[in-house]
């Protein structure tokens, strides 16, 4: 199959007219190819007027001629698809893998593992998805916090409520794996052709289960409100788990707990397991009309129907710091995030739809060794302190601190509501955002804010609306693992995914995954007993 990249079309074109034109540079007829189909569009609004981008995939009507059109043209490439595939192992592994944790990387550990017949045994601290939705909605509504049933634990983990984006930095084969896992179980069609691609929270959900009932119907077990409590090692070697509902034998665990699972790298550390430090960012959550972004994007453009919901991602660079956006979610609203009493976390999702008034995107400042000695304990308690102060901030029953953009500029903690409507579902209460922040954070943030103003215009319009704080932009700790995928402090454990360290968003973590299943199928055989 060939790839024809950089077909620039204006918004009032269509799919048809990008194949003829894939096929005019081609130099081909319809007669000469088998089909040809949209294989990725974007959108370059760079110079003024938006245009859209094309990628065409042309299959060819004789088989093996693409490689006549190797370096046919700089824009014409040959698509070389890699099958995913797994060695078989050979060691009997005595007893079903245990995965802990049904976020992306677990949920995708345990498919890979069920499908080559290792009937995983798969633990969630939470509840299973409806059940879940119900105490997310119920805390909303009372401010009744359930610490194992909230926006980070439960089915699908904090993923499922991060509007389903898809967009990655890693450049991994498996990423197509995933993609493809994602549309056998329901994702939309479109996830495979958008440059930035994303499902939605209320789609991700049944997407989901789908792949929870596969788990099930391949022998595999999923036990929801049971939690990890402990460890099992003999001789130096991993033997079984403590969960909350009993001890489970096992020789390999894959420990895909997520980024907020503070109470389980709490029972690391006194296990004897060593665990780092390492860096994440913090700040909190800006709103402004989706309506002001588009415009600011796309110009006079804004609102035709052939462009995306507009998105953007900003950053600068403020000595040693990284003040950035990212989490940006179009027509979303900002959710309480909370996983522990009396304090308050701040996340973004939106629906498929993305029709809602607001934008949302994190605006965070990195932080890193310097700021809570190295120490991995001391990360966690850095984030804990932060988000106390917010719940304090916020008067008490999980509402959040908020406080226009540009009275956090010139630090004068008032909130003054206009156009832009605050969409955190517990209510905003004004606050000096600055001042729960130690002093360096709050400089640079402000500092990286103005400059937004100069990249996006209208970043810092007098209705524009920050609510905090944000602070579970990424695990503060990392797991180490050798080359092997096992840890280095405990044969027969795997960590995973985002909370060892190793992923940062939907894909990765589900990427990071599919490898540590990889990994343990390579190695292992399952018993038939």
């Amino acid at each position: 199959m060939l790839l024809v990249k950089e077909i620039r079309l204006p918004l009032e074109c269509g799919q048809a007219q990008a194949v003829d034109a894939a096929l005019k540079r081609l130099h081909l007829t319809q007669g000469q190819i088998a089909g040809a189909e949209i294989y990725k569009i974007s959108v370059d609004a760079r110079r003024g007027r938006p245009v859209l981008v094309y990628t065409v995939a042309v299959e060819l009507g004789q088989k093996g001629a693409e490689r006549s059109f190797e370096g046919f043209a700089p824009s014409v490439s040959i698509l070389n698809k890699q099958a995913f595939s797994i060695g078989a192992g050979s060691t009997v592994l005595e007893h079903p893998p245990v995965v802990c944790g049904l976020g992306p990387a677990g949920l995708f550990a345990a498919l890979v593992l069920a499908r080559q017949g290792f009937r995983p045994v798969v633990l969630e601290r939470g509840p299973e998805m409806e059940r879940r939705m119900k105490q997310v909605l119920g805390f909303y509504e009372s401010g009744c916090l359930d610490e194992n049933a909230n926006i980070q634990f439960g089915e699908g983990g904090a993923g499922t409520f991060s509007d389903g984006k898809l967009t990655t930095r890693i450049h991994d084969p498996l990423c197509g794996f995933v993609m493809d896992t994602l549309l056998e179980h329901g994702a939309p069609r479109e996830i495979a052709v958008r440059q930035k691609p994303h499902i939605g929270t209320d789609r991700l959900r049944d997407v989901i289960v789908s792949i929870r009932n596969e788990i099930l119907s391949l022998g595999g077990q999923v036990f929801f409100d049971t939690a990890l409590t402990g460890l099992c090692v003999k001789n130096g070697v991993l033997t079984g788990v403590r969960t909350s509902s009993g001890e489970i034998p096992c020789e390999t665990l894959v420990l895909a707990v997520g980024h907020s699972a503070r109470d389980t790298f709490e029972m690391l550390f006194e296990t004897g397991l060593r665990p780092q430090a390492k860096p994440f960012s913090v700040g909190f959550r800006a709103e402004h009309l989706q309506s002001r972004i588009e415009e600011s994007l796309y110009h006079e453009a804004a609102g035709h129907p052939a462009l995306p919901r507009g998105e953007y991602q900003l950053s600068h660079h403020v000595g040693k710091r990284c003040v950035y956006t990212f989490c940006m979610c179009p027509g979303g609203q900002v959710v309480a995030a909370a996983s522990e009493k009396d304090r308050v976390v701040t996340n973004g999702m939106s629906f498929h739809a993305r029709d809602g008034k607001n934008a949302n995107a994190a605006v965070v400042v990195s932080v890193s060794d310097a700021d809570f000695g190295g120490d991995a304990r001391e990360a966690i308690a850095f984030q804990r302190a932060l988000e106390t102060r917010a719940f304090q901030a916020g008067g008490g029953g999980y509402t959040a601190p908020a406080e226009n953009v540009r009275s956090f500029l010139n630090g004068e903690g008032r909130l003054r509501i206009t156009s832009v409507q605050p969409t955190y579902p517990r209510g905003v209460h004004a606050a000096d955002l600055g001042a729960l922040l130690p002093d360096e954070l709050a400089s640079a943030l402000r500092a990286g804010l103005s400059v937004f103003e100069r990249k996006l215009r209208g970043y810092t319009a007098p209705e524009a609306v920050l609510t905090g704080l944000e602070t579970r932009t990424s695990s503060p700790v990392r797991l180490v693992r050798g080359e092997n995928m096992e840890s280095v402090d405990l044969p027969g454990l795997y960590p995973c995914g985002e909370g060892a360290g190793y992923a940062g968003g939907i894909v990765s973590a589900a990427v990071d995954g599919v490898r540590v299943a990889r990994t343990i199928a390579e190695y292992y055989r399952p018993s038939r007993a």
